[in-house]
């Protein structure tokens, strides 16, 4: 995925605003890659299974519906203002909402609304700038819109392949980020919504495959609950060192947030 200047800006701003734990930005970026990559080392039985039938689904999603769900989205294909616009959350307009969290979190004193700033540009950088990526680059798969057919691999030809959609990627790990953070159910369904939205245009535009749109969704979608965990956990026991002084007394206290 291509950084916009956007997301550059945005990563400079997290990156001098130090949080209310006086957490530094550009190490809990570094930790969140850390812990997303080995993370299978940590997996059980269950995540291996959860693992095995996601790719089953993705597998089945290629052979059963890439070609038909295609066929049925240029029958209906045109100009649609709204699905134009919408499909730009996967891209343009994803720094535009995650800085508008880290204006909330800066003019109200928004500790939450930081925070989402801040999981949300990590979760895109790993789940859209590492993850996608490396899939794309490696299985090499061509777009619909070059009709060589639904399995036309080219491995390591260009990262910037069909497979997975990194629209729906970007979207999906905002989404999660965002709902993960809120209570509100209608923040989390508004947020998957749209996330949701945004595969479905890719594939009206012909620009990905079904599958390419479901294992965006899910990469998203991990990544994004994967960080916002991790960096909960992070933030809750953090410790600080701070001076006591006192009448008769020098000396020091920790303080923390414990859950």
């Amino acid at each position: 995925m291509k950084y916009s200047l956007h997301f550059l800006c945005l990563a400079w701003c997290l990156t001098h605003q130090a949080s209310a734990d006086e957490l530094s930005y550009p190490e809990l970026v570094i930790d969140d890659v850390k812990h997303v990559v080995t993370s299978p080392a940590r997996w059980d039985d269950a995540d291996w299974r959860k693992v095995g039938w996601t790719s089953l689904a993705v597998l089945g999603t290629a052979v059963v519906i890439d070609r038909p769900w295609r066929d049925e989205m240029r029958r209906h294909s045109g100009d649609n203002p709204f699905l134009l616009q919408v499909e730009r959350f996967g891209s343009q307009y994803a720094p535009v909402v995650l800085g508008g969290f880290f204006l909330a979190g800066m003019v109200g004193d928004d500790q939450n609304a930081m925070e989402v700033a801040q999981d949300g540009l990590a979760a895109s950088i790993i789940a859209s700038g590492l993850v996608s990526t490396t899939i794309k680059l490696t299985v090499g798969r061509s777009r619909p819109r070059d009709n060589v057919g639904v399995a036309n691999f080219q491995p390591l030809s260009d990262p910037n392949a069909s497979f997975p959609s990194g629209h729906t990627t970007e979207a999906f790990a905002l989404a999660s980020v965002i709902s993960s953070h809120y209570e509100e159910l209608w923040v989390g369904y508004t947020a998957y919504s749209v996330a949701g939205m945004v595969g479905v245009a890719r594939t009206y535009h012909d620009a990905h495959f079904a599958s390419d749109v479901l294992l965006g969704a899910v990469i998203g979608t991990l990544v994004g609950n994967s960080v916002v965990k991790h960096n909960k956990s992070l933030r809750s026991n953090k410790l600080s060192l701070l001076p006591e002084v006192s009448p008769g007394l020098v000396g020091a206290r920790i303080v923390g947030r414990f859950p």
